[in-house]
């Protein structure tokens, strides 16, 4: 997954409000059925029942069970961004809070194993046809990375040091959930790599302030 700072796509039409509803009601029945029985349970004929869409119309929204847990992914992270926005973390540094930001994240998807369980398979799975929505999930994390560390204009450095995060994060949820991992050692693995933040913060600003300190012998 690449990292982005954007949480949309611009090139996405905007739904009217009949349509988001339905939307809604897809995610909801996906994200139920996934809770239940992980991925095997989500079937596109019981989500279809569950959200009272057409078959039909459930295809139109999403294209296969893939796209359609993805997109359940994202819903998650969308809510769960709103929610640390809510309560933003209380770390000291930019590592701190970014390592409890998404640890907090990791024990939200600890609470429900089957749904997290779908989410990460199905991203797995995805192939090019779904790119479109595994990329608003990579820019979706990146956001929430970004926030934490408190960047609004993150130098190249420090989204690839994001993208090394994001890589790790995903890695330990997969480990995690096939029983590799323990909950300590996802803590130890995300605390460390989250280390890398701390290297790009104490990089050299560019322009007068360089110059500033330049002149004071700094």
């Amino acid at each position: 997954m690449t990292a982005e700072a954007k949480e949309s796509d611009p090139a996405t039409p905007a739904l009217t409000e009949r349509q988001e509803a339905r939307r809604r009601r897809i995610l909801h029945a996906s994200a139920q059925l996934a809770s239940r029985g992980g991925f095997d349970a989500v079937q596109m004929r019981e989500v279809a029942e569950s959200s009272q869409v057409a078959l039909g119309t459930l295809y139109r929204y999403f294209p296969s069970k893939v796209h359609l847990l993805v997109a359940t992914m994202q819903d998650q992270l969308q809510h769960m961004h709103g929610t640390i926005r809510k309560r933003p973390p209380a770390g000291d540094t930019a590592a701190d809070r970014v390592a409890e930001t998404l640890m907090r994240a990791f024990r939200a998807m600890q609470r429900e194993p089957h749904l997290a369980d779908a989410m990460v398979r199905a991203l797995t799975f995805a192939d090019r046809s779904v790119s479109p929505e595994v990329d608003t999930v990579s820019r979706l994390t990146t956001a929430i990375i970004l926030d934490a560390m408190g960047l609004d204009d993150p130098t190249p450095q420090q989204l690839s040091a994001v993208r090394v995060i994001e890589h790790t994060w995903h890695s330990a949820l997969i480990t995690w959930l096939s029983g590799r991992a323990s909950i300590a050692q996802v803590k130890i693995d995300i605390e460390t790599v989250c280390k890398l933040i701390d290297l790009t913060m104490d990089e050299e600003p560019a322009g007068p302030v360089k110059a500033g300190k330049a002149r004071r012998g700094l």
